[in-house]
């Protein structure tokens, strides 16, 4: 065992262990889960690491020998050697300063482990010209921009498959509802075109969002002043950071304004919580028009994944449509999370960006994730019932909404009643009844006018 010596007292730490006091009295003081700290925030906080020696060595403060051992000491790291000597919490309080403290620590450590007549300082060397409060959300930004375009590959994906679906069935009528009621009809073509915009215009909120990520405050130290930073530091690091990682990060504005706010963070769960409704919406859609199947709608056949039930043989559930909707429900209690979170921040900093990071990035997952699943296991094997669909549209009595023009409101709706009560079609009942020409009838009946605006301007029949 070792003793190590901070502020609150001292602590004994094992010998072998790259972590040290800091570390340890964040996993003691935060038993809040087993969750640990996203790898990609440790990664991305290795580069901020690797990137600050390189800068401060040619700024004069940091010696060659230091730079090259903890360039070095990151580089293993980044190749995920040593992963498990990073163990705090993703919950924890302090601003974040447990994460970049065993950050620190482990690699000065290990540095000092490959070079053993140098002594590094956790603080003074790993951490010189920087501050948890810059460092952090400078880190979990590039860690959400590494995840982003995979998310926006996947929602990519659903708008391409939801246009190949309304092409595909461009033709098939079928009854339009509101309320969960009959309405005038409309086309499958129509259905999976309207959702492809709706998740494009998802995918552009996503790609607007994901841009303020790029703003960030490395070089601000404690609250933006960056107080203890040289003016090569300021003026070089993110050059550096970025030649290192491929990333296009940029320099805050205004340091102080974005080391204490936080709605970067805000704007981007907000987009991911519009995609999330919106996803939500489609599998409940998804999932009533597949109902039954023989005693529901069953205008959709949804692929067979699994057996629905362990006492009830043969039946089929749609779990795919279920699953999405519950990673939907996740992303919205995240996107609370993340407001309240944002909110709660006061004067120079916001304390809260651990759970904000933590939760972001989970949402960032889990929808590309439950995205890829929609897509893959569901949507492209999709098929809809087009004879089902048409039946449906010839007995809907709402098709005698194309007569309101010639015969008026309540003489349709009149009709509609002596159709429901002779348990006729609407059009058998006109034609029974002679109230319009039958050649007109049969035109009126015909998708060309049940799908369409009016072509003429018909005065309606006075009674």
């Amino acid at each position: 065992m070792r003793i190590e010596e901070d502020c609150i007292g001292k602590l004994s730490v094992e010998d072998d262990a790259l972590y040290g006091i800091h570390t340890l009295r964040a996993v003691t003081n935060f038993p809040i889960s087993a969750e640990r700290l996203n790898p990609l925030i440790i990664q991305s906080l290795i580069q901020i690491k690797k990137a600050a020696a390189q800068v401060n060595h040619v700024a004069g403060t940091l010696t060659t020998e230091k730079q090259r051992a903890i360039v070095a000491a990151c580089n293993d790291l980044l190749l995920g050697q040593h992963a498990d000597s990073f163990i705090v919490p993703a919950i924890q309080g302090g601003a974040g300063t447990s994460a970049n403290m065993n950050v620190n620590e482990v690699i000065a450590n290990l540095a000092m482990r490959q070079t053993p007549h140098l002594a590094l300082s956790p603080n003074d060397d790993v951490n010189q010209s920087q501050s948890t409060n810059d460092t952090f959300p400078t880190a979990g930004k590039m860690a959400l921009l590494i995840q982003l375009p995979g998310l926006l590959r996947a929602v990519a994906q659903l708008v391409q498959t939801l246009q190949v679906k309304a092409t595909t069935y461009q033709d098939a009528i079928k009854v339009g509802r509101t309320q969960l009621q009959d309405a005038v009809p409309t086309t499958y073509g129509r259905s999976f075109s309207a959702y492809h915009h709706l998740f494009k215009r998802d995918l552009t909120r996503l790609q607007v969002a994901g841009k303020a990520l790029r703003s960030v405050n490395l070089g601000g130290t404690a609250i933006g002043t960056g107080v203890n930073a040289t003016p090569y530091y300021q003026q070089h690091i993110l050059t550096v950071l970025n030649q290192n990682t491929g990333l296009t990060l940029q320099t805050a504005p205004d340091l102080i304004d974005a080391t204490q706010n936080c709605d970067a963070f805000v704007e981007f769960s907000s987009a991911m919580k519009t995609l999330a409704v919106n996803l939500s919406k489609f599998s409940n859609d998804l999932r009533l028009l597949a109902s039954g199947p023989q005693a529901g709608l069953a205008e959709l056949n949804l692929p067979a994944r699994q057996a629905g039930s362990s006492i009830m043989p043969g039946k089929v559930n749609p779990v795919i449509p279920e699953v999405v909707n519950q990673v939907a429900f996740e992303v919205m209690g995240h996107d609370t999370t993340v407001t309240m979170a944002a909110e709660a921040g006061q004067l120079e900093l916001n304390a809260f960006e651990p759970i904000m990071l933590r939760d972001l990035l989970a949402s960032e997952h889990d929808l590309q994730q439950a995205l890829m699943t929609l897509v893959r296991h569901c949507l492209r094997d999709l098929t809809v019932n087009t004879a089902t669909c048409a039946t449906a549209v010839e007995q809907s009595a709402i098709t005698a909404t194309v007569l309101t023009p010639y015969l008026g409101y309540m003489a349709t709706t009149k009709l509609i009643q002596r159709a429901l009560a002779n348990h006729q079609s609407v059009k058998a009942r006109l034609l029974q009844e002679k109230l319009l020409p039958s050649a007109l009838i049969n035109d009126l009946f015909t998708p060309a006018h049940l799908l369409a605006p009016r072509q003429n301007g018909t005065q309606v029949q006075q009674a």
